[in-house]
C-alpha cells in the first residue's frame, strides 16, 4: 500500500480527531479512506446516471475514436439531440 502525508489546519485536524473519538472510525486514516471511497462512489454513480440519460435519447452509434477519446457523455448527449 502506498502512503500519502497529509497536513491539515488545526481546526480540520481537531474535527477529524473528533470523528475518530466519537464516530465509527478506528483511526484518522480510516476516516480519510472512507471519505475518499464515498466521493469516488458518488462520482461513479453520477457518471453512470449521465451515461444512462444520454443513452435513453435513442440508438447511438459511436466510432472507435469516440469510444477511446474525448468526453463520452458529451458525445452521447450530442447524438441524442440530433
Amino acid at each position: 500500500m502506498s502512503q500519502i502525508n497529509l497536513v491539515l489546519p488545526e481546526p480540520l485536524q481537531e474535527y477529524v480527531e473528533g470523528r475518530v473519538t466519537h464516530g465509527p472510525f478506528a483511526t484518522p486514516n480510516d476516516y480519510i479512506r472512507t471519505l475518499i471511497r464515498r466521493e469516488r462512489d458518488q462520482r461513479m454513480a453520477a457518471l453512470e446516471g449521465e451515461l444512462l440519460d444520454a443513452l435513453a435519447g435513442g440508438r447511438t452509434e459511436l466510432s472507435t475514436e469516440e469510444l477511446t477519446g474525448g468526453n463520452l457523455v458529451a458525445i452521447l448527449k450530442g447524438s441524442s439531440e440530433r
